[in-house]
């Protein structure tokens, strides 16, 4: 039988324009229509519970009446200059007072670029080369980011893997790749290679896994003693863990960190912010020609992004709303944790309250590894399970926001209850 729905002929036609069939991103088949709230309808009708949220920005639900309202105000006034503007001005002195290691920022337009710079920025502060970063860490598309993001073949530490064709075999030379949450060989690593390590590079959770108690404070306490510029990659957790990032929920202030998603408030919109001493170098004035770190881009701080950004910024500050995020995402958890017991299905909820999902593994996850032995098998009849009750939610991560309803977590909750139960008849079928 011949499926002549309107996502069959999409995928059709991106299949002759686009590699693969897509952007890149999410399912190449999957094509989304519209968004509203708390919900998705996808172009074949179907309308979906979505925890996807863009991956991440849309921390308030799509369509918010007061973001929008805003955006619309400034559309007609202007969506880019290129020049300096006071929306971007505002959104910049936001951020600054929010983000413990923020004195300054320079704004991009994705949170690869951030990290990309921030690199560049820790090589020029020092004059050193090496960037350590920690196995199953993603920072993007640049050719650092990309080595040992996911590597199929493990190898020894510290030694960095490419997970993509076309990265020069130098790039390896100038990286450096411990286990996430063993402190023990961060510290190790850090003494044997000090002199030579610009940076350290690290999301404070990495994808879900949260830190171990102390590791952060190791990692700051090596820099500090080594010289090393540290970063939080918080293009995620920035705005999400709380107001202030997860430097903020964690107490450890680095001295650089990226931000993004979030403080575009659904539009692009990246920057990467720090200690004005590290800063100074995108100032020529500043630093002189051997020390400035060039950087520009046609769309970075335009007014349309820094407006929705700062009036996601401002409901985010009213009383309540991180409360609620974590509410949500408390009981979220519980409600993917509890049928899965019930079934004596083994499983671990990794991550946080407002950024989780399920490994199918009855060992603790503390690293990449860990993570990449959890059943993937199990995990793919979940997630089709819970796509199949109208929940949208990515292979891996799941984000509560503040569109949901009660009638979203009782839909979520029923899902949950059924995925289980497809995962343990699959199990028991085996």
């Amino acid at each position: 039988m011949t499926d002549n729905s309107p996502m069959t002929e999409l995928a059709e036609r991106a299949r002759a324009v686009m590699p693969a069939g897509g952007f890149g991103n999410f399912e190449p088949g999957f094509f989304v229509k519209s968004g509203a709230g708390s919900r998705v309808i996808d172009e074949n009708g179907n309308e979906y519970v979505d925890y996807m949220i863009s991956s991440g920005p849309m921390i308030l639900g799509h369509g918010h009446e007061e973001v929008n309202a805003a955006v619309r105000e400034q559309l007609d006034i202007g969506m880019t200059f290129f020049a300096n503007n006071a929306a971007g001005l505002e959104l910049a002195e936001a951020i600054c007072d929010a983000v413990p290691c923020a004195e300054q920022l320079r704004y991009v337009s994705t949170g690869g670029e951030a990290d990309m710079y921030a690199m560049r920025l820790a090589r020029a502060f020092t004059g050193r080369s090496k960037i350590m970063k920690f196995e199953g860490g993603y920072h993007g598309m640049s050719a650092e980011a990309l080595m040992s993001l996911a590597p199929s073949r493990l190898q020894n530490f510290p030694r960095a893997v490419p997970d993509s064709a076309g990265i020069p075999e130098s790039v390896e030379d100038g990286m450096l790749v411990a286990p996430f949450n063993d402190s023990d060989f961060a510290e190790s690593l850090i003494n044997e290679h000090g002199d030579d390590i610009a940076g350290i590079i690290v999301e404070p959770l990495q994808r879900l896994i949260p830190p171990a108690p102390g590791f952060l404070e190791t990692l700051r306490a090596k820099a500090n003693e080594h010289g090393i510029v540290l970063i939080f990659d918080e293009v995620v957790t920035g705005f999400r863990l709380a107001y202030g990032g997860a430097q903020e929920a964690y107490g450890v202030t680095p001295d650089l960190c990226t931000l993004g998603k979030i403080i575009g408030g659904g539009m692009p919109l990246a920057a990467i912010a720090g200690r004005e001493e590290i800063m100074r170098h995108f100032d020529k004035s500043a630093v002189g020609e051997d020390g400035f770190t060039f950087q520009t881009g046609t769309l970075s701080g335009n007014p349309l992004a820094s407006i929705a950004g700062l009036k996601t910024l401002e409901i985010l500050r009213r009383p309540g709303a991180y409360e609620t995020l974590y509410a949500y995402g408390e009981r979220l958890m519980a409600a993917m944790s509890d049928p899965l017991t019930a079934h004596g299905i083994a499983h671990q909820i990794v991550g946080s309250p407002v950024l989780f999902d399920v490994v199918f593994t009855g060992n603790p996850v503390r690293d990449y590894r860990d993570m990449m032995k959890g059943d993937a098998g199990s995990a793919a009849i979940f997630n089709a399970a819970v796509r199949e009750k109208g929940i949208l939610k990515p292979g891996a991560k799941l984000y509560p926001h503040l569109a949901l309803t009660e009638e979203d977590l009782q839909q979520t909750e029923a899902a949950f209850a059924y995925a289980a139960a497809q995962v343990a008849a699959k199990g028991n079928a085996a």
